[in-house]
């Protein structure tokens, strides 16, 4: 009895000196802010190369019907954040300025840090937030929501700029040297004097924050700015992809726009090797799991060619739509020794449920409520047992009020215009590129996904449904 004790006591405490309880992970996830589908070797780029996330494929698991919570940045990190789908989230649009508490997430809102923090984690935000900010909406602030430390961006304006002339620490300024010149309604500027990339100095602090955790069980959230564009350069100097130098892609007989385009992803590739490279060196690379992923589909604000880069993939549309180009993104699951490598998985899921796969992994409970479904089964190899979601659930506020849904994985729903306005259906397996409304095919499909939209979201002062007639703008 003595030595089954002590063998006991062995196994637990060799589990401390590698920094974790026995059976529970470390999580990092991963997000480029508007990288599209196909903006990655490994789903189809040809003309950026992406060699490390693509050898993160290749070692670990790719999924190919993943799906964002949104189709821009707040409702996405917002559903991210809670694993409640876009018409249940706190914050279904991007507000900006004119509004910010209606961007923030309230006193009671449950995040995936909370949830692990309670579990015995130590949790990091780098990067964007876009969920609360100093002033009006500091019941948002990250580390009100769970996060031990926070660096980086706190609201997505200031976030435009890639070369800012101060972060946050935690509620703090840390100022840098780079000289901005605010331009534009949302007064983010440009940088005149750019000497310190912002996304650089994320990398540095996402991989400090698991050296100085390395024997304790964390969560990372590392939420990149790039690809992201620097909209107020844009109206200035025609180009807003704004990054240090252009790389491998100086000599190409290319715009600019489309240089830095192009450099921006592939710094984000090292990025991201980076990270990886230091998870074996630390030897806690078995015990991580690894999401790299998108909040949502691509922009076209650099003033960069969606031609020659083909980023939606098979898929129409960008970012602000609700075709799959606008919400269908790259995802990877890296985990060696449990996430078979070389995988690929049809599986239909999206970033909400990252709740529920982050609770089951750290043997907390996630919330009550919640449309989060857990992907360890499918990180495992158990497809078999793997839930599904029935639906899965769009909306967009900008310029009248957009609904869409996924149905069994395959049918996709959109309803513009009016409450009672038809669907249009599309067959995604099929028709990828949602071309063709087969709701006429097939009536009783249509008649469901409808039904589902008039009761899929709860009613939100915040954001009201305003409908209104509008062309479609797929």
């Amino acid at each position: 009895m003595f030595r089954i004790y002590s063998l006991a006591v062995v196994v637990l405490l060799l589990a401390a000196l590698k920094g974790f309880p026995a059976g529970h992970p470390n999580l990092i996830w991963i997000m480029a802010d508007d990288l599209g589908y196909g903006e990655l070797g490994c789903f189809g780029q040809k003309e950026i190369p992406t060699p490390r996330i693509d050898r993160m494929a290749a070692e670990g698991m790719r999924f190919t019907h993943f799906y964002a919570g949104a189709t821009v940045c707040a409702p996405s990190r917002s559903v991210l954040m809670t694993g409640l789908h876009h018409g249940h989230t706190r914050v279904r649009g991007n507000a900006g300025q004119t509004n910010p508490l209606a961007q923030a997430l309230r006193p009671g809102d449950t995040t995936v840090a909370d949830s692990l923090k309670a579990a015995g984690y130590k949790t990091a935000l780098v990067g964007k937030w876009g969920l609360g900010d100093v002033g009006a909406a500091e019941c948002g602030l990250p580390r009100r929501h769970g996060f031990d430390t926070f660096f980086g961006y706190l609201n997505q304006n200031h976030a435009h700029n890639h070369f800012p002339d101060y972060l946050w620490r935690d509620e703090q300024r840390v100022a840098l040297p780079n000289r901005v010149v605010p331009v534009g309604k949302n007064g983010a500027g440009y940088a005149t004097e750019a000497k310190v990339f912002a996304d650089d100095l994320f990398a540095d602090e996402a991989v400090r924050f698991v050296r100085e955790n390395k024997t304790s069980p964390f969560f990372l959230y590392w939420s990149m700015v790039i690809p992201h564009a620097n909209n107020e350069r844009r109206a200035v100097l025609k180009n807003g992809a704004h990054v240090p130098d252009f790389g491998p892609f100086a000599g190409k007989d290319w715009p600019d726009t489309d240089k830095g385009h192009a450099a921006m992803i592939h710094r984000m590739d090292s990025y991201v090797g980076r990270m990886l490279d230091t998870l074996k060196e630390l030897g806690i690379a078995n015990n991580t799991l690894v999401i790299f992923t998108s909040d949502n589909g691509p922009h076209n604000e650099s003033n960069h060619t969606l031609a020659r880069f083909k980023p939606s993939g098979p898929f129409t549309g960008i970012k602000r739509s609700l075709t799959d180009g606008g919400i269908r993104v790259p995802f990877i699951a890296w985990w060696p020794g449990t996430v078979a490598s070389g995988r690929v998985s049809t599986h239909v899921g999206y970033s909400g449920d990252f709740m529920a796969t982050a609770a089951e992994l750290a043997g907390s409970r996630a919330p009550e409520g919640l449309d989060s479904i857990s992907l360890v089964p499918t990180l495992k190899g158990n497809g078999a047992v793997q839930k599904n979601h029935e639906f899965l659930y769009w909306e967009f506020h900008e310029g009248g009020f957009r609904q869409a849904a996924l149905y069994q994985g395959r049918w996709k729903g959109i309803r513009s215009g009016s409450a009672d306005a038809p669907v249009r259906l599309f067959d995604t397996d099929a028709d990828p590129a949602e071309k063709i409304n087969v709701a006429g095919k097939y009536p009783e499909i249509a008649r469901k996904v409808g039904d589902y939209l008039v009761g899929a979201r709860s009613d939100s002062a915040d954001w009201p449904a305003r409908w209104q007639n509008r062309k479609d703008d797929r």
